[in-house]
């Protein structure tokens, strides 16, 4: 009897014989994939703008280049027209599928039985319910949402997988988000930055986040995406952006590099 590589053959029979044992597999369930994608939200003095890429990805394959990431909440058709709220989602694809489907219906029904819109505030709210709800299976997605408040200004929330959420300036989401986020720190936040001759050491005052205007934003985020693009290989392909303001939601679609 012969030893080859952990095998033993028997003679002339020509037969193999397995000599050592695999490990033990312990079975589990995990329904999960991550398939990438960023997006991004921030918000001026009367519009606020969601973006995301395209690309959809498992490990290193590439499933679409053109999977939309943001969508237009409580419209009047399937197309969305009549929209006044905006949901960006990233993570797992079928969980942000089936986030949006909920939360597009909830905010149906409401202006069904009340006989108005719901207000960004309240769908705010709505949303973190909904995914406090399934906190034991929970949606794996990192969602922001986006519209106008009651006086015309631009809001942004965005959430974690349990429904903890939070209003903010802006905020950057996926697999690009700690390459996005510094950068909107930088250009959106203004984040230790100081004005020049306002003092010495400490005294030294900090520049104010204030918000900036449409054009500028625009631009900050193909710059946001443009960069990110270069340095992760599961964001590319096309730019979503989606701007809404007092007159309605425009979007804008931008091509990018899809190596």
């Amino acid at each position: 009897m012969v030893s080859l590589m952990g095998h033993s053959y028997m003679g002339d029979t020509g037969t193999f014989a397995h000599t050592t044992t695999g490990q033990v597999k312990e079975h589990s369930f995990y329904p999960y994939t991550d398939n990438g994608g960023s997006t991004l939200g921030i918000t001026g003095s009367d519009f606020a703008i969601l973006a995301g890429d395209t690309r959809s990805v498992s490990g290193f394959n590439i499933n679409t280049r053109f999977a939309p990431k943001v969508f237009k909440i409580g419209g009047d058709d399937e197309t969305g027209e009549g929209a006044h709220i905006l949901l960006s989602v990233v993570g797992f694809a079928a969980d942000g599928n089936a986030l949006k489907e909920r939360l597009d219906a909830v905010v149906k029904m409401y202006k069904y039985q009340h006989g108005k819109r719901m207000s960004v505030r309240a769908c705010a709210q709505r949303l973190s319910t909904i995914l406090y709800q399934k906190r034991f299976f929970p949606y794996y997605v990192h969602a922001i949402l986006a519209g106008l408040d009651e006086e015309g200004k631009g809001v942004l929330y965005s959430y974690d997988p349990v429904g903890s959420y939070e209003r903010e300036q802006c905020r950057a989401a996926g697999s690009a988000a700690s390459l996005i986020m510094p950068f909107l720190d930088n250009q959106v936040n203004f984040k230790n930055q100081y004005i020049p001759g306002s003092g010495e050491g400490h005294a030294l005052e900090q520049k104010k986040a204030e918000p900036l205007p449409r054009e500028t934003v625009e631009q900050i985020v193909r710059d946001a995406f443009t960069s990110a693009v270069e340095r992760h290989i599961e964001v590319g392909d096309g730019l979503q952006m989606a701007i809404i303001t007092e007159r309605g939601i425009e979007e804008v679609f931008t091509p990018l590099k899809k190596d």
